[in-house]
């Protein structure tokens, strides 16, 4: 056997592997992999991406080093070879596998920011909940500060996406060079950077930085509450990129007029643009989320299993990925394969823990049988005391148990404006706080509302 036939080598070597592994593994992980390169002293494996490397690294490397000796009678460095990135425009540079580089090559400048190489556009799953959000960040990443959208700032809970559509802008601004100084940060590090520049007389270096970029990108701004001093800096930043035409671009865990304890007219510029929401993901866009993480890392997974864990697992994507990472893990380590009913016995103490999700149709239904009055009456015009007292409570209760933004609530009590939605939620509150009966009433209609089906 020649050094030189790299293919030949893998083959032989695949025989091997495959007669000590599970269908499931090796079917998973180690059949996909390509040889490029073999000589005494290494061998390079070609994978689909750089989860799929440091898994094979971490779960079967010694599997494969023992192979490749009784194949071959010689023991090289095991190398990968990340075929397939995220827009990189090419192959990842070889690693070794105990130290796998990012899936995308970056420049010194791109690395500064921390960007993660995994959030592009190409990466992002698009559904019903995200469609205005990933538009509207498209077209800025095209032509930044030339747009309508400036500011732009996308909103929503834990683990929606935010921060990935808002790395995808810098990767795709950056890729297209459309903006010569890119500055991507969390408020956080704005803050900190802030309180570094006055403690070391480093003002105009600060300024330097922020105030020159052609995008700035800001994480998390709801992080800058009660910050007084910081908000008066990155007031002054705004203003400066603003008045210049350059872009901004925000994110945060509610709407701007949400955001108690940042001064007015912060607030008042936030919105001078577009604010976007990321609701939670229909169940087809769970599916296909899951799907596109799966080909991204080269996995074949059964369609009865991406739908059983997409049918429940609703809360985010964060946790919707991670489900299936877990399940991909107990399944190696388990060696058994991947089948519904396995996938069913290992999370089924995660579904049955999970509160199922509670919609505002169903808090509307729960209200409307608890005061004895038309579910249509609820969305209606009609300012009859009771029935208002009734929509006031499941607005309050559509807020306090739904992610749903103040405007999409509205939209579902007959098109009403978010500040009607605002009015509804104090004025329950006030009287939770001055009336004890009131608040046992609510939690039994609470308590309807997880039983009631729409």
């Amino acid at each position: 056997m020649s050094p030189s036939d790299p293919a030949e080598i893998w083959a032989r070597c695949l025989l091997n592997i495959e007669k000590k592994t599970s269908r499931q593994s090796f079917e998973t992980w180690l059949r996909s992999i390509k040889c490029s390169h073999f000589e005494s002293k290494q061998m390079v494996l070609d994978v689909p991406s750089t989860f799929f490397a440091e898994w094979v690294e971490e779960h079967f490397l010694p599997l494969i080093q023992s192979s490749v000796l009784e194949v071959t009678s010689l023991s090289p460095q095991i190398s990968f070879f990340v075929m397939q990135q995220e827009g990189s425009g090419g192959p990842a540079p070889l690693v070794k596998p105990e130290r796998i580089a990012p899936s995308l090559q970056i420049s010194p400048h791109e690395s500064n920011m921390n960007l993660n190489p995994r959030y592009t556009f190409d990466t992002f799953v698009v559904g019903n909940s995200n469609q205005l959000a990933n538009a509207a960040a498209r077209a800025v990443a095209d032509a930044p500060g030339t747009t309508a959208f400036n500011p732009l700032l996308i909103y929503s809970g834990v683990g929606l996406g935010k921060t990935h559509i808002l790395q995808a802008i810098a990767h795709h601004s950056l890729k297209k060079s459309n903006a010569l100084q890119v500055v991507y940060v969390s408020s956080e590090k704005f803050f900190l950077d802030f309180i570094d520049s006055i403690q070391n007389n480093k003002r105009q270096e600060f300024s330097k930085i922020y105030r020159n970029a052609d995008l700035l990108l800001v994480d998390d701004v709801q992080f800058l509450v009660n910050k007084e001093t910081t908000q008066e800096e990155f007031f002054h930043t705004f203003n400066v990129l603003h008045q210049n035409g350059k872009q901004i671009v925000l994110t945060s865990d509610c709407p701007p007029s949400e955001l108690k304890g940042l001064e007015e007219r912060l607030v008042s510029r936030f919105q001078w643009g577009l604010v976007a929401d990321i609701q939670t993901p229909d169940l087809e866009t769970r599916i296909a989320i899951l799907q596109k993480k799966a080909t991204t890392d080269g996995i074949e997974l059964p369609q009865g299993v991406i739908s059983f864990i997409a049918e429940n697992v609703t809360s985010n994507v964060r946790e919707l990925e991670g489900t299936l990472i877990r399940l991909l893990a107990s399944a190696s380590i388990t060696n058994q394969d991947i089948t519904l009913p396995f996938a069913q016995d290992l999370l089924k103490n995660i579904i049955q823990t999970a509160s199922p999700a509670v919609t505002i149709e169903a808090i509307q239904t729960a209200v409307s049988m608890h005061y004895n009055i038309p579910y249509d009456l609820i969305v209606a015009e009609t300012r009859k005391k009771a029935v208002v007292m009734a929509r006031q409570v499941a607005m309050y209760l559509a807020k306090a148990h739904t992610k749903s933004s103040l405007k999409t609530i509205g939209l579902h009590f007959g098109g009403r404006d978010h500040s009607t939605v605002i009015h509804a939620c104090k004025s329950v509150q006030e009287k939770i706080a001055n009336d004890a009966n009131f608040r046992e009433e609510l939690k039994k209609i609470s308590e309807l509302c997880k039983y009631t089906h729409t």
